[in-house]
């Protein structure tokens, strides 16, 4: 029960990558906040982890609505220990077909999002002199075709975390970046439906290519996390670790 007493934040949690971490530090002892825009969805799941588990509505690009959300977990268990920043969405198209809107609504959610989130999260981890951040990158941060403004806002996040690593070191915070290669979620599932082919498809021509030959699951980023998040790793900062079946440059 590596996180027994600890207060996790996840965000974009009422589904894929993020239920799945939040599962994983719910079984380890956590209290975990479930921040999500779909609040229904999200006070569904929380409800299916049973224990300390909460769900907060939240759209991380806005800031009021995230300092709320962060002041409701404080006043709900009084600390706040673990952020995952994983709220997303895909916006894909072909940069002379993209509009501003899907650039816009991208960067504003995978960027601006982690941004407004770490800066309510570190007012407490400072006091506290104690914190865990992971910041959800992707291998689309190397270049993707046709994600122009997913593969800009991913590559931000490295920047971001590194920064913030030396930021906010000398006062117990570790912060560090998970890049995701291809994963089985609902997300990837509309990649598949925007190319012309099933999810079926999509898994068995990805997983050829890959040294690891399957596709990845949720569970696969949220072992990692919960290692980044632990005791074990606290002379990790700064550190983009590539969960993508292969080697990675």
């Amino acid at each position: 029960m590596k996180f027994t007493k600890k207060v996790a934040v996840v965000t974009g949690a009422a589904r894929g990558i993020g239920a799945a971490v939040a599962k994983k530090f719910a079984s380890e002892g956590a209290n975990v906040a479930i921040f999500d825009i779909n609040i229904e969805a999200a006070e569904q799941f929380a409800q299916s982890l049973g224990g300390e588990a909460i769900a907060v509505g939240c759209d991380v690009s806005n800031e009021q609505e995230v300092k709320k959300a962060f002041e409701a977990v404080h006043r709900q268990f009084g600390r706040v220990d673990i952020l995952i920043n994983n709220a997303g969405v895909i916006r894909d198209n072909l940069l002379f077909k993209m509009s501003e809107s899907d650039w816009d609504t991208v960067v504003d959610i995978h960027l601006k999002g982690a941004f407004l989130c770490v800066k309510e999260a570190q007012k407490y981890m400072v006091e506290q002199k104690y914190g865990k951040i992971v910041n959800v990158s992707s291998t689309s941060a190397l270049g993707n075709r046709g994600q122009v403004n997913y593969s800009s806002a991913k590559a931000g996040l490295q920047g971001m975390t590194r920064t913030l690593a030396i930021e906010l070191g000398p006062f117990g915070v570790n912060v560090n970046c998970i890049a995701p290669g291809f994963i089985e979620t609902e997300m990837t599932k509309k990649t598949a439906e925007r190319i012309g082919i099933t999810l079926e498809q999509m898994v068995e021509n990805v997983s050829s290519q890959l040294a690891i030959q399957r596709a990845g699951k949720p569970e696969d980023i949220a072992n990692v996390a919960g290692f980044l998040c632990s005791d074990e790793a606290s002379y990790v900062t700064g550190q983009v670790i590539y969960v993508a079946g292969k080697p990675t440059v």
